[in-house]
């Protein structure tokens, strides 16, 4: 329910639900990650999406590494602050087997792309405006992420993105880097 809002282009209806998200992410946002035997599994999905990269790439590729699925839009002011992180964490964690994989969901595609050309992305990013992902992964704010361990399950859920825990953010990363393969 919460992209179907999210979708609406009436900024009175897009700011609760930002503002619910953001006070949520603040909840939300710590540096233990789930049990991997409690976590869900992600509704990864088997429909290949469009890449900025000019391919199409599905989900399920990325089965067997670790994975930051974040959900972005162009008009997002956090988004904007996650971006440099996550080019940082992409850079650094690569090679690890950790991947991102940035969903955006603008219905125009010239507004992300304008957005892509500030902040050049340096991982993986998807275009899904008619809104199968969001829908499946239960999106009620922006950015939305979630840490997927390699067997595909969801281990930790950021509603917002927050500088201050970075660290906190970093640190859910190299515990799911370090679990065996």
């Amino acid at each position: 329910m919460g992209y179907r809002l999210l979708k609406q282009k009436h900024f009175s209806i897009v700011q609760p639900v930002m503002i619910a998200g953001l006070i949520l992410g603040s909840m939300t946002a710590h540096a233990e990650i789930s049990d991997k035997d409690t976590a869900p599994v992600a509704p990864m999905g088997d429909f290949a999406m469009p890449t900025y990269q000019g391919t199409s790439i599905s989900l399920n590729d990325y089965l067997g590494k670790v994975v930051l699925v974040d959900f972005w839009a162009s008009w997002c002011s956090p988004c904007r602050t996650s971006f440099p992180w996550m080019n940082h964490m992409s850079a650094k964690y690569r090679d690890q087997g950790f991947e991102i994989a940035a969903i955006n969901l603008d219905q125009q595609k010239p507004q992300a792309v304008t957005f892509l050309k500030e902040l050049p992305p340096e991982f993986t990013v998807l275009f899904n405006a008619s809104g199968e992902m969001p829908e499946a992964f239960e999106v009620i704010g922006m950015p939305t992420s979630f840490l997927i361990d390699r067997d595909g399950k969801v281990r930790a859920t950021h509603i917002g993105f927050h500088s201050d825990k970075t660290k906190e953010y970093e640190k859910e990363i190299q515990q799911l880097l370090q679990e065996a393969q």
